[in-house]
């Protein structure tokens, strides 16, 4: 409908590999992330829950779920940003992530925002 106010947040992420956290001969392989969740709406809206699909390259996934973003529930108006860093361990060294955000408007409407499919691997295993 015309003028209906629309929550969007709109996410990016940064991958960095984390050598010291990897032990390659256990098939672990840690990497950080850096989202950048962005109001890209017109209305305030509350970064609630997360929900991540973690999948390694032999077809192996984990799902995780939980409240918050390292322990924040960001409150963003339209234009402002929150960017935090986590991070994951996988049994190979490539896997994909990808993820929806659970949010609230300022007057309770559920919205969801999706974080698009991206790559766990360092840049060699990406040739």
């Amino acid at each position: 409908m015309a003028g209906m106010p629309s929550p969007e947040f709109t996410c990016s992420v940064a991958v960095k590999p984390l050598p010291e956290q990897t032990d390659a001969a256990r098939d672990r392989h840690a990497y950080a992330y850096t989202v950048t969740i962005r109001n890209t709406g017109d209305v305030a809206g509350q970064l609630i829950a997360r929900h991540w699909i973690i999948t390694d390259a032999r077809g192996h996934v984990e799902e995780v779920r939980g409240l918050a973003v390292v322990g924040h529930q960001p409150l963003l108006k339209p234009g402002e940003k929150f960017e935090y860093t986590s991070w994951t361990v996988i049994g190979t060294p490539l896997g994909t992530m990808r993820g929806t955000y659970f949010c609230f408007t300022d007057d309770a409407q559920p919205f969801q925002a999706t974080v698009p499919e991206f790559v766990l691997g360092s840049p060699s295993t990406l040739h």
